[in-house]
Formats: C-alpha cells, sequence, structure tokens
C-alpha cells in the first residue's frame, strides 16, 4: 500500500545530505530550492519510518509471545501490547493516506484577499470592515505579513470594498476556504427601533501569482490615473497616483490607491490583476471537475453562503459542514483555526472517499 512512500523517505535521506554540502550551503538560491524540497518530503518520510518502527515492533512482540506462551502473565503484556501497536499501526495507516493525497499546488503561496459589501447598504461595508479586522487578528496569530493593496471605505468607518494581501508559509492553504458570501444577522448601529437585519459580504481569496505563470500583453491593458480620495469623496492626494488597470479581453479592472507613489500603486494593482486572471483559469478548470463530482466542504463559488454570524445568538454556522460555534467574539477576535480546521478535514475526508471510490472502480 505504502510502497511509493519508500521513494520519499530515500529523496528525504538525500537532499538532507545535500543540505550538509558545503556547495549547496554557499548558493542561496540552490539551498532555498533545497529546503524547500527537504520540507515538503520531510513529514511523509518521518511518518512512513514511524510506521516501519510500529511494525517490527509488533513483529517482535509477536516473536516473543510464541517463545513465551506458556507464560500467561507474559503473554497477556504482550498481547495487549501487540493490540496497542495494531491501533497505532492503523492511526499511522490513516496519516500516511492523508499525506499522500494530492496537495492543491498553491497551498504554500501568499494569498490576495478581496472583501466587499453586498446586500445591506452601509450594514454590510461596517460588517466588511468587522471581516477585515478578523483575518487582520488572524494574521497576527498566524505570523503573517499584511499589506493593503487597495480601500473604499465610507464615512461611518464601513469598506464599500478591501484588498490585501497575506504573506507566510501555508497562507492560501489556511485561508482558501473562506471564499464566498459571509451573512450577518444583528441590529444595526443605524437602526432606531431594534429590528434584526440581515447582511451580506462577499470573500473572493486568490493565490498571488508568479510572473511565470501569468503573461498580460501591455497593449491589451488600459491604464488610467487618478486622485486617491477617502470617504466621502474628499481628496487626500493633490496628484494622480491612484492607479486603475482594465484588462481589456476580460474587461476585469483593478484600482489601488493605497499609496502616495503611482508606481507602487501601479504595481500593487499589477499583483491583484495577475491573481484574478490565474483564479479566473482555475476556476474554469475547476468547474468542470465539478460538473463530474461534489466536493463536500461547496465549490468555492463565490456566490455560495458560506457562513452566518447571528449576533443576538452569540452564534456563528458554517453551512458547508454545518458546524455550529456560539463563540462569535473569539471568531471576530481572529480565533478562526476553530472553523478552517474542521474544514481541512472535511476536505481531506471527501478526497480519501472520492480516492477509495476511484480505486474500487479501478480507476
Amino acid at each position: 500500500m505504502f510502497e511509493s512512500v519508500k521513494a520519499f523517505e530515500d529523496r528525504y535521506e538525500e537532499l538532507s545530505e545535500k543540505l550538509c554540502d558545503q556547495k549547496v550551503v554557499s548558493d542561496p538560491e540552490m539551498y532555498a530550492q533545497t529546503m524547500k524540497e527537504y520540507k515538503s518530503v520531510e513529514p511523509l518520510a518521518l511518518k512512513y519510518r514511524e510506521y516501519k518502527k510500529a511494525e517490527q515492533d509488533k513483529a517482535e512482540a509477536e516473536e516473543m509471545l510464541e517463545d513465551n506462551y506458556s507464560d500467561k502473565e507474559m503473554a497477556e503484556m504482550l498481547e495487549e501490547e501487540i493490540a496497542s501497536l495494531e491501533e497505532d499501526i492503523r492511526r499511522i495507516e490513516e496519516e500516511l493516506k492523508i499525506l499522500l493525497l494530492p496537495k492543491d499546488p498553491n497551498d504554500e503561496r501568499n494569498v490576495i484577499m478581496e472583501i466587499r459589501g453586498g446586500a445591506g447598504g452601509e450594514e454590510a461595508a461596517l460588517f466588511a470592515a468587522v471581516l477585515f479586522r478578523m483575518y487582520s487578528m488572524y494574521a497576527v496569530r498566524r505570523g503573517y505579513k499584511m499589506e493593503i493593496m487597495n480601500a473604499a471605505d465610507t464615512e461611518l468607518g464601513g469598506y464599500k470594498e478591501i484588498s490585501f494581501m497575506l504573506s507566510g508559509e501555508g497562507a492560501y492553504s489556511r485561508l482558501k476556504y473562506e471564499s464566498g458570501v459571509h451573512r450577518v444577522q444583528r441590529v444595526p448601529e443605524t437602526e432606531t427601533q431594534g429590528r434584526i437585519h440581515t447582511s451580506t459580504v462577499t470573500v473572493a481569496v486568490l493565490p498571488e501569482a508568479e510572473d511565470v505563470e501569468v503573461s498580460i500583453d501591455p497593449t491589451e491593458l488600459k491604464i488610467d490615473t487618478f486622485r486617491a480620495s477617502g470617504a466621502g469623496g474628499q481628496h487626500i492626494n493633490k496628484t494622480e497616483s491612484a492607479i486603475r488597470i482594465t484588462h481589456i479581453p476580460t474587461g476585469l479592472v483593478v484600482e489601488c490607491q493605497d499609496e502616495r507613489s503611482q508606481y507602487k500603486n501601479k504595481d500593487k494593482a499589477m499583483k491583484v490583476l495577475k491573481s484574478r486572471l490565474l483564479q479566473a483559469e482555475k476556476d474554469k478548470q475547476q468547474s468542470m471537475v465539478a460538473a463530474q463530482r461534489h466536493d463536500q466542504v461547496g465549490t468555492g463559488d463565490r456566490s455560495e453562503r458560506i457562513r452566518t454570524y447571528n449576533y443576538p445568538q452569540g452564534r456563528v454556522t458554517d453551512h458547508r459542514i454545518g458546524l455550529t460555534l456560539y463563540k462569535i467574539d473569539d471568531i471576530l477576535n481572529g480565533s478562526l483555526d476553530e472553523l478552517i480546521d474542521p474544514l481541512i478535514t472535511a476536505a481531506r475526508a471527501s478526497q480519501l472517499s472520492e480516492a477509495g471510490t476511484l480505486s474500487a472502480n479501478g480507476e
């Protein structure tokens, strides 16, 4: 079952030796590439060694049991040990299956997140600000670096839209499940009669695109400059440093006005545009796969309602996996792992189930 894992263990040993090679150590680029591959194969190699050790211990215990079967007390101890080792082996096998699942090639990338107020007007914009704060606090907990790409705020402190990049190990792998429609049920600050309103905010999660993956013809871009403005249209910059880029073939429009430098705004806007184009291609490929199977965690479609935040009841419900937590304050203060970890588990369960079905069908 795990014959292919031996190759990972062999490669792990090769890379371990390579990282001690002075020629590799003295070459920063070669060392970085080697270390990246080393980290990727290490979990599987170490888990396989744990599996082999448990198998070896079980074989030794069974051999001792044969030699000491007439000693009742020793036999009972060995039988207990064998049963415990069999349980360990089953657990390790499941963990190895998960490690052998195909990985999302984008998982280790930085992530660009875009939050936009949906239905609900100013209340939706205010909740967009709440979600931005939630992700900001989560980024601090995970040690991610945050960089705001663009923000269009409102007079009451909300956001019509805000986009930002989170940089750090595995940022996309953790946050990709946040893509979708987030619904909030609460009494708005502007509500005088205490009625509960329902509003929505959309969150888009894009893996940062690398230059080699997305080629953009400069002749297909329309680039406009304008003055950056604050809430209510008040000009906060007398020079035309803000940038609007339109990708003519797709009609995609990206704006950036966070920096005072026109060059920096253009650079940020191009990053967002490339990531959107990469995501569009990914969505196209996924839609073909989604027609053949249904993912338990959801399709990732941004029109899909994924979560509800109910303030009066103090609950947060993730509709994709039917999970409800009565910890709305903790979650909005950045404690997102209690939602994200079950989503990752459900996604893996779906992959394992699909892999088992394909195996049973001989595919």
